[in-house]
């Protein structure tokens, strides 16, 4: 349970300011988490930068991501805590607590009921041996009611040890039964946080679920970002693209491309200088992030041109009545 509430919460300050404010039976302030800090202070910084330019642009897209990731860490750990640590430490500090001690009591019980069987032992060893010089043949009154007195007392010591014996007994299967029915219970309790342990495990599928989610929406967007742009000393910057590794789709995926060649992504940037259309092979899918650009699927080719006063890293492409502009990154041209 503890190892838990490290893993939901790894501050310990914040554990233990949450722990003081559950036992005064008050609501804990709203905290912010770290990925929500983190996504403000990128939106901060992205504004600053200017929301026009494409770092900026991408450092709000990364800030807007982190904060959804800090909402669905938030998720979690409500989730968790509601469905799996509060069961948890409803048992540990509810129905163990008093299983435990009532096991205690009846070792207790025990120790009273052994310590009674031995003194009717000893009681009834002390009689017999008693009994046994008063059988003798003893001369003189004075020894005789001596002994008869004796008898009498050690069997007076006799009964009440077999009646202490008896009410012992009685207490420790009293409480036997006790501490066996509460110990039966523990199979349904088994059963309760088995269901309480999937209800986690649920919850930490969907959180990590919605994180790879996030993050592959993120990634799409950063790539369709052109890689030149404008600094805020108005100075050009230039990113370098990536050559497309070869193994990056697999032979059995590429479409038949008998008669063409594939040239290089450098050839994409010549075609700005022309005004004819080509052919494009779309290296990787991509979803059009509004009306004015084209959605692309992996493999496809479509036709591809330059329009004057465009980008230099985008191209409109056109697939049948669809037209639209498309990341020049995201093509391979053919020849």
């Amino acid at each position: 349970m503890k190892q838990t509430e490290v893993l939901l919460q790894p501050n310990p300050n914040a554990r233990i300011e949450e722990f003081v404010y559950e036992k005064l039976d008050r609501k804990a302030p709203s905290r912010i988490n770290n990925p929500e800090l983190l996504g403000q202070y990128m939106i901060d910084a992205g504004t600053e930068f200017g929301p026009g330019t494409a770092y900026g642009n991408a450092l709000i897209k990364c800030g807007e991501t982190q904060k959804r990731i800090g909402t669905a860490d938030r998720e979690l750990i409500q989730t968790s805590a509601l469905n799996f640590l509060t069961p948890l430490r409803n048992f540990i500090e509810g129905d163990y607590k008093t299983i435990a001690k009532e096991r205690k009591l009846l070792q207790n019980k025990r120790l009273d009921l052994d310590a009674a069987k031995t003194r009717l032992k000893k009681a009834k060893a002390a009689e017999t041996r008693n009994s046994q010089l008063n059988s003798a043949r003893l001369e003189g009154d004075n020894i005789m009611v001596n002994f008869s007195y004796m008898l009498n007392f050690l069997h007076v010591k006799w009964l009440k040890s077999e009646q202490e014996l008896r009410i012992t007994q009685s207490e420790f299967d009293r409480q036997a039964e006790i501490t066996r029915l509460l110990l039966e219970g523990i199979s349904s309790t088994h059963a309760h946080h088995l269901r309480c342990l999937n209800d986690f495990v649920e919850a930490q599928m969907t959180y990590y679920a919605q994180c790879y989610q996030y993050m592959l929406d993120l990634q799409k967007q950063l790539g369709s970002f052109p890689s030149n742009y404008l600094s805020n000393n108005n100075q050009t910057s230039v990113t370098p693209v990536p050559s497309v590794l070869p193994n990056a789709i697999g032979s059995s995926a590429m479409p038949s491309t008998s008669g063409l060649v594939i040239t290089s992504p450098s050839n994409l940037s010549d075609l700005k200088e022309c005004s004819g259309s080509r052919k494009a092979r779309v290296l990787y899918d991509y979803d059009a992030a509004n009306s004015t650009e084209l959605s692309l699927l992996a493999d496809e080719v479509i036709t591809v041109f330059s329009v004057v006063g465009m980008d230099s890293d985008w191209l409109m492409g056109e697939r049948g009545n669809q037209k639209g502009k498309v990341p020049i990154t995201y093509l391979e041209l053919l020849n």
